[in-house]
């Protein structure tokens, strides 16, 4: 039986075609630090302004992002960011150690506070073609992915973003593997593995220490690369500088890093290479072993 949405088939990970990432990896670990900016005056209440919201990501973007920067750089961790459009017109000198660092950015909204619950299909594709010529323009990277977050999506979205040459969406978080996407134009599109575990939004909300989190990190870790040896996993990582770029916790990003990527066997990569060596190496065989389990259920 399908399931709703009906975006993805279900199979247990342990049945599945065996993945390989490259040089024999065991993992493949990217790091996703979200750069976002909540307005003072939200669209949805013009006049009750956000205080909190927007003072914590605005330390974010004046003092955590250039923290959590350093760390990255110490260990040569090109990040794929999850962007609010908006940062790269409010924050040129973001915009341009972001460039500086080669990161890769995948769509994350207009701010934080601006969802597109309610756009019709002629706003989003609007949106999205938006979000792809400003992002090119202003970067000279390609929009392959999104994590919708603040930004919210519709039932469409899939469905858009393939259309408008996108690969991936991380919003779904069903696996440790990428797998397929059902899209209404049967273009290649597929699920890379974001995390609500290892991302430092949580020490928020937990009211958790820093160096908890780091030590969920190692265990994570420890886990999909013991896994990882039978068939690849991926471990994404998920920051916020409001969070990680604060001053008793980026010594644990050093940390955990110094950990991950000591490590043989660790692709140290982005979630744009992911999806592309995946859709080139195991889309099809995936897919076709898909639709023979099926075939015989």
């Amino acid at each position: 039986m399908t399931l709703a949405p009906g975006r993805f088939d279900y199979a247990p990970i342990t049945e599945r075609p065996i993945i390989k990432w490259p040089g024999n990896a065991r993992v493949a670990f990217w790091v996703a630090p979200n750069m976002e900016f909540f307005e003072y005056m939200p669209e949805s209440r013009p006049t009750q302004p956000d205080i909190p919201h927007y003072a914590r990501m605005d330390y974010g973007n004046r003092v955590g992002f250039w923290r959590m920067l350093d760390v990255l750089n110490r260990h040569k961790v090109r990040a794929c960011c999850c962007l609010n459009l908006e940062i790269l017109d409010h924050f040129p000198e973001i915009k341009d150690a972001m460039i500086a660092a080669d990161w890769d950015y995948m769509a994350h909204g207009l701010y934080n506070s601006r969802p597109i619950y309610d756009y019709t299909e002629q706003q989003e594709q609007a949106y999205w073609q938006d979000f792809i010529t400003h992002l090119h323009k202003t970067t000279g990277k390609r929009l392959k992915g999104r994590l919708g977050g603040g930004a919210g999506y519709t039932v469409r979205t899939d469905d858009l973003m393939a259309e408008a040459g996108c690969l991936y969406h991380t919003s779904w978080i069903i696996d440790d593997q990428p797998w397929p996407i059902n899209v209404r134009g049967g273009q290649k599109f597929i699920y890379v593995p974001y995390t609500g575990q290892t991302n430092d939004a949580g020490m928020l909300a937990w009211n958790r220490d820093a160096d908890y989190f780091l030590q969920m990190i190692k265990d994570q870790f420890d886990t999909l690369y013991r896994e990882g040896a039978e068939s690849g996993r991926v471990m994404c990582l998920s920051l916020h500088p409001h969070n990680i770029g604060r001053p008793s916790a980026a010594k644990y990003l050093d940390e955990a890093l110094r950990y991950i990527l000591g490590h043989d066997g660790v692709w140290n990569t982005t979630a744009d290479d992911i999806a592309e060596y995946y859709i080139a190496n195991y889309y099809d065989e995936v897919s076709s072993w898909i639709a023979a389990r099926k075939a015989t259920v």
